[in-house]
């Protein structure tokens, strides 16, 4: 009696069926099968590519060489230059007074924590025999590090209060011409102002208007603060009213025609769209209110690294030069950190950006 063997061929849709075939043949269709095992050829998986560690060492390599040179020609020509204090300090002169600026700050810090340890060791004495205790605030002069504290503070308020004022009326300039119009010439004049000029007249106002003996803040740090916000403030606004102006139409007519309120039109469509423009004003105004700052510290000597460049001028020592240079480069290298945090700010606000 013949076998007749029964094939099985695949469906359409995976499964098998069941197809006549011929006696004592048999016709069998086999799909390949995916291996689940690792394959030999794989190559090894790196958490960041080769290729990208390259490109970077590359791009790092053309600014790196720069300072190099930068360093070698200024350790160069340095001696060669004779000033009423001496020769021009080179690199190592001028990273040894910063060295020693630390350690300054270092030892100021031990004597505070000593003045405070001996104070309440006379506190507990006085309550022990049943006197009067009496708590002093240290009275030390404030270090270089001091004063890099007391400038960062400055600046942030000063800008704090710059882009509170300059973002909102930048949105009005760009949603309403009228307005734009009418508060354009004061910007214009306005913008190119000095922050010497400035100076005199805020430290009158707020002499003034702080008539508090002891006030919740020092005169001094609101002079400089206000003086800051006055000169950094006008490019927030410009930018963030040509962002606000530049928006696209259609967007506003979709707005109109979904009837949405004044406050949901501003945080759905305009906040998002002119977001570029506020963050790259923010940046300008940023690095102006730094240099401002400064330029503010040592003409009205308010505590901060601009009053510490003037006294190291008027000191006069041998080691005032090289000081004074640590802390320009000091000055320079907050200015670019300053900087690169504001555009990180940015990246990571316009990377939830809506529209």
């Amino acid at each position: 009696m013949a076998t007749v063997i029964v094939d099985k061929v695949h469906s359409d849709n995976g499964g098998v069926s069941p197809a006549k075939g011929k006696a004592g043949v048999s016709n069998v269709s086999v799909d390949p099968v995916p291996s689940t095992k690792p394959s030999l050829k794989a190559g090894k998986s790196w958490p960041i590519e080769p290729k990208k560690i390259l490109a970077w060492l590359k791009g790092l390599a053309a600014p790196t060489i720069g300072i190099l040179a930068f360093l070698a020609l200024w350790a160069a020509l340095a001696p060669q230059v004779d000033t009423s204090l001496g020769s021009l300090p080179g690199p190592v002169e001028v990273s040894a007074q910063g060295v020693s600026l630390f350690e300054e700050w270092s030892a100021a810090q031990d004597q505070k924590a000593e003045f405070y340890a001996a104070q309440d060791a006379r506190n507990e004495a006085a309550i022990a025999s049943g006197g009067e205790t009496r708590n002093f605030e240290y009275s030390g002069s404030p270090t270089f590090l001091d004063q890099i504290w007391t400038s960062l503070a400055t600046v942030a308020l000063g800008f704090f209060l710059a882009t509170i004022i300059a973002v909102p009326l930048g949105l009005i300039c760009g949603l309403s011409k009228t307005f734009n119009a009418a508060i354009n010439p004061i910007v214009q004049i306005m913008k190119p102002v000095s922050p010497l000029a400035w100076l005199p007249i805020v430290t009158m106002v707020i002499s003034a208007t702080m008539t508090d003996p002891d006030p919740t803040l020092p005169k001094s740090f609101v002079i400089s603060a206000i003086v800051v916000m006055l000169c950094s403030l006008w490019s927030t606004l410009i930018n963030t009213a040509i962002g606000a102006a530049s928006i696209d139409k259609d967007l506003m007519n979709v707005g109109k025609v979904l009837r949405l309120g004044w406050f949901a039109k501003l945080t759905r469509l305009v906040l998002p769209s002119a977001l570029p423009y506020i963050f790259t004003g923010m940046r300008l105004s940023l690095g102006v209110g730094w240099m401002v700052l400064i330029a503010a510290e040592m003409l009205a000597q308010n505590p901060g690294l601009g009053k510490f460049v003037w006294d190291e001028f008027q000191n006069g020592s041998s080691q005032s030069l090289a000081r004074i240079m640590f802390a320009v480069i000091v000055i320079g290298l907050i200015g670019f950190l300053l900087d690169r945090i504001m555009m990180l700010l940015q990246n990571f606000a316009s990377r939830n950006r809506t529209v």
